[in-house]
């Protein structure tokens, strides 16, 4: 392949930065896998009551919808929370759980999750131009034994590719609508969104939702 002759003649900068990525990938992974997506705490009812519902509504979200007591977990749950079954938490600003990371992604981890996409992408578009750059093709039984590995290699990472790709690109648009997976599959169960004049009352706007939410 292209990194293994840059390799052998000596030229390492794009191998490390290969390898840079891989590292980086893996890192972002275990950090957004890891950390807390933004669980909301008991002793968090009267902050989340006085500051945060204020801060969080919109004007065009109706006035008389409250917070309401959480079934599962019993803590009052702010706007935009909700409760996962799978880690028995309300989450602020629920976006999904994650089955590749195995935990919610939320208000806390959701930018993590974006960049950790974003940089897998970039290490399987790398990926499957080194496998490809491996492969050249001959009408042989030789030949499939010696590089089956390697085609195998490029169709996976090929899939993968379209995954990361689609989800990234679906991400990319809810945040610049200012609204989360749950809001957007969900919007005829949830309060705040069925009583409200707007169809997105949280759309404040492309560059302010994504501003808001990268910065």
């Amino acid at each position: 392949s292209d990194l293994q002759k840059q390799e052998e003649q000596g030229e390492l900068l794009q191998p490390l930065i290969f390898v840079l990525l891989v590292l980086g990938s893996v890192l972002l992974y275990f950090k957004v896998s890891l950390m807390d997506p933004g669980f909301v705490k008991a002793e968090e009812e009267v902050e989340a009551g006085n500051g945060e519902e204020q801060s969080m509504v919109i004007p065009h979200v109706p006035t008389n919808i409250k917070m309401r007591r959480c079934g599962y977990c019993m803590v009052k749950q702010p706007m935009r929370a909700r409760h996962c079954q799978l880690c028995q938490h309300c989450v602020r600003r629920y976006d999904h759980h994650c089955p590749w990371i195995e935990n919610c992604v939320g208000e806390k981890n959701h930018p993590l999750f974006i960049a950790y996409l974003s940089v897998q992408l970039v290490v399987l578009l790398w990926g499957g131009q080194v496998a490809w750059s491996g492969l050249y093709f001959e009408q042989s039984w030789d030949w499939l034994q010696h590089n089956i590995f390697l085609l195998l290699s490029f169709f996976l990472i090929v899939i993968f590719t379209i995954v990361v790709l689609l989800l990234l690109i679906s991400h990319l648009y809810l945040i610049s609508c200012n609204t989360t997976t749950w809001e957007f599959m969900s919007q005829h169960r949830i309060s705040y969104l069925r009583h409200s004049e707007l169809e997105n009352p949280f759309d404040q706007g492309v560059i302010l939702n994504l501003w808001r939410f990268f910065c």
